[in-house]
């Protein structure tokens, strides 16, 4: 309600004045010009004594601005009878005012939004009862019924079969998400479906909308250092006009030419447009599910040329993978694999997770498993359909078969990964390399931010400089400071900023402290206690680098846009002084015309809101494309693994069983791969090549895809022409050399395809 008085003040007084103004053209109009004067002149020194209790409170403050030519300007007006003149004045300061207001309150409108929408009624379901309570009063364990249209109120797990989740207000992402049961679901996400159940995990105030709340007031009540900087320019703005007043003043000896000058001079477009401006940024930030605490930090951002990057979740993915497997002989990899896993489903290593997607990558059913015991840190073992299965190191697992495995040790020690090796019955049967792989948009997310304007782009992580500088040479990092503490990365980002306007990136607890002394700190993924969020000066609410990358366009945009309204608004006030001053223009005149430069200067502001080429918002049918196109990769990928496992085992395998694994090979790739690619080529790479805005990036990929399927034909020949015996030693040899061929080929060409297909997934 106080609020919305505050709006309605600037606009009354509007009124007021125009009143005035009206009313004295009217009387003069009617030949009671006498009287018609004085309507102008109370319209006068109504604004001019408003105007002068806030120009003194600026000035017991220290501040000082452009108010005080309005001072002089309807002051002069009022003792030269130059009433019109003074209401004009009068008219175009409270306009200026008033449309200011409105310009801001345009621009806030994203965040306004965001804060309306908070929850405060939460449904508590207890057992058969349904109560409507006060969402401070949920807490974690409780079960919440979510209906149609409503914001979840709380961080939670699905408790329902299936939900359907409008997230947009936390990602910019229009495209509704499906979640099953058992998913966690994150608070002010919109229920798009019908109504589920959800049981709470955190208390509303800790939850993530909470937090992102409390983000946009802290962006509501900062002020830009920019806007302060326009504040000085005011200041020299003022002597120049005083000067040149007082020069019009002394050379004509008419004080009306003064009069003149302090007109057009009157308001100033830097108090209207810098705010304008940086508030539209800061509104237009959180449209695209980017939380700016105020326009400091978006001014900021604007001016970054290097950018500082962490590892672990926020260039790679945070989540370990699969990267190859390598079995034994006599042993298939799919048995290896659906063996692991059954295991590994009461198993609490953080690498369970991982060797699970394995084995649903493959579509493998599993088993639950007996007799089980885990030894923390070393693995876990027991029985799965009668046989004894262990998983973990290798001195656990089998500890007499050192170097059965040697290529896969050989990749482990060279990339920094780590092994899962698998016994059976005792006898080694295999191994994982495991690896935290980097984020499919990252490689594009770098490029963009390099044309974007950002000069360097470092890394700083904690991890070994062998991992790291193998992660900073796939993506052009250009500096990587690896092994780093909490505190040595607070030394990186003190070193870096001596070189310009540093930027830091990250997600965990551990960088809260960078984050903090970094020029600007950008936080992945908002949560609602993280104190990287707090630490931050922008969080990104989507978990996507995506995000960083439209807030670096937004924030530079939105700087250039406020400068550009700044200078052209000063130098057409400037000119018009001139003209002022050498008599061309009246004090009336030159009202006039200075309410239209200041019209200009905020609607040029006010394109903050827009344009800027950011990224494309994805529409249903690029989600489905990149939903299918993901689940198809996560199928085949660990069948392309295979081909480089089997070439490694051609040797040991005996004859008949190579035979039967080669055409096994064979097949995979003629009924599964070669028409998965052919449907990418006809139905994805044209929405693809649709949301890029220039070139067609797929060429090079329709290329790749021939040569797979050249590849291809050449495998399936020389398995063809093999006896019933199965391979010799020259055509295990040939064979050895295929497979590799394609295996390199393959797992170039789905990395290039995942870093294309990024665009199309939420």
């Amino acid at each position: 309600m106080q609020r919305a008085l505050a709006r309605l003040v600037p606009w009354t007084r509007l009124v007021a004045v125009l009143a005035g103004l009206v009313a004295g053209a009217i009387l003069y109009a009617m030949g009671l010009g006498s009287i018609g004067r004085w309507f102008w002149a109370a319209a006068t020194i109504l604004v001019l004594a408003l105007t002068l209790v806030s120009a003194i409170r600026d000035l017991l403050q220290g501040k000082t601005g452009v108010d005080l030519i309005a001072i002089l300007a309807m002051a002069g007006s009022l003792a030269l009878g130059q009433f019109l003149a003074g209401a004009i004045i009068a008219a175009m300061l409270t306009g200026g005012t008033a449309l200011e207001r409105f310009a801001v309150s345009r621009a806030r409108r994203e965040l306004t939004k965001l804060l309306e929408r908070a929850p405060r009624i939460a449904h508590r379901r207890r057992g058969a009862e349904l109560a409507d309570v006060p969402v401070e009063e949920v807490v974690p364990g409780d079960v919440l019924l979510v209906k149609p249209g409503e914001v979840l109120p709380a961080d939670g797990i699905l408790a329902s079969d299936d939900a359907v989740l409008d997230e947009s207000a936390l990602t910019g992402e229009a495209a509704p998400v499906k979640v099953s049961r058992g998913a966690p679901v994150r608070s002010g996400a919109t229920n798009a479906g019908q109504p589920f159940d959800l049981q709470v995990t955190a208390p509303a105030e800790r939850s993530t909308y909470a937090g992102i709340v409390r983000l946009v007031r802290a962006a509501e009540e900062s002020k830009a250092p920019f806007v302060r900087i326009a504040d000085r320019y005011a200041t020299r703005f003022v002597v120049l006009t005083l000067v040149l007043a007082a020069t019009a003043w002394i050379a004509s000896g008419d004080a009306v030419r003064a009069l003149a000058v302090l007109v057009v001079a009157t308001p100033c477009p830097l108090i209207l447009a810098a705010p304008a401006a940086i508030i539209g940024g800061v509104s237009r930030a959180a449209r695209y599910g980017i939380i700016v605490k105020g326009g400091g930090p978006l001014e900021a951002l604007g001016r970054v040329t290097v950018l500082l990057l962490d590892k672990t979740g926020t260039l790679t993915s945070g989540r370990p993978k699969v990267a190859s497997i390598e079995t034994c002989a006599g042993f298939d990899p799919d048995d290896v694999v659906r063996l692991a896993a059954s295991l590994e489903q009461v198993s609490l290593h953080p690498f369970s997770p991982a060797i699970l997607a394995e084995a649903r990558g493959r579509g493998l059913r599993l088993s639950f498993p007996e007799e089980s015991e885990e030894k923390m840190g070393t693995g876990i073992g027991g029985r799965v359909d009668g046989r004894r299965i262990a998983v973990g190191q290798l001195a656990w697992v089998a500890p007499e078969s050192r170097g059965a495995l040697r290529s896969l040790e050989l990749r482990a020690a060279v990339e920094g990964s780590s092994l899962v090796y698998v016994s059976i019955d005792g006898r080694l049967a295999g191994g994982m390399l495991v690896q935290d792989p980097i984020r499919a948009e990252t490689p594009r997310a770098l490029r963009e931010l390099r044309a974007a304007g950002i000069g360097r782009i470092d890394m700083v992580t904690g991890d070994h400089p062998d991992v790291a500088d193998l992660v900073g040479d796939a993506l052009g990092i250009d500096r990587v400071f690896a092994e780093r503490t909490p505190e040595e990365k607070v030394d990186v980002i003190r070193r870096v900023r001596r070189e310009g306007v540093a930027a830091m990136v990250g997600d965990g607890i551990n960088d809260a402290p960078a984050l903090a002394q970094a020029d600007v700190g950008i936080a992945m993924g908002a949560r609602g206690a993280s104190a990287a969020s707090e630490a931050a000066d922008v969080v990104l609410t989507s978990d996507r680098l995506e995000g960083l990358v439209d807030a670096t366009k937004i924030a530079r945009r939105t700087r250039t846009i406020a400068l550009q309204s700044v200078l052209v608004g000063m130098t057409l006030s400037i000119v018009a002084m001139g003209f002022a001053a050498a008599g061309y223009i009246p004090p009336v005149a030159g009202a006039v015309l200075q309410e239209g430069i200041d019209v200009l200067v905020i609607l040029n502001a006010l394109r903050a809101l827009g344009g800027g080429g950011l990224s494309r918002r994805r529409t249903p049918e690029a989600v489905r494309i990149g939903g299918e196109l993901r689940s198809a990769h996560e199928t085949l990928g660990p069948r392309i693994e295979d081909l480089a496992s089997l070439a490694a085992r051609l040797d040991e395998l005996p004859r008949e069983e190579a035979r039967v694994e080669l055409v096994r090979a064979r097949d995979m790739l003629n009924d599964e791969l070669l028409p998965h690619e052919r449907e990418e080529q006809r139905h994805a790479y044209p929405v693809v090549a649709g949301m890029m805005r220039r070139e067609d990036p797929t060429g090079p990929l329709i290329q790749t895809h021939h040569e797979i399927q050249r590849l291809a034909r050449l495998f399936t020949r020389m398995v063809e022409r093999l006896s019933p015996d199965g391979p010799t030693g020259d055509e295990i040899r040939d064979l050895r050399r295929a497979l590799y061929g394609l295996h390199a080929i393959l797992t170039l060409h789905f990395a290039q395809e995942e870093d294309l297909f990024s665009v199309l997934e939420p």
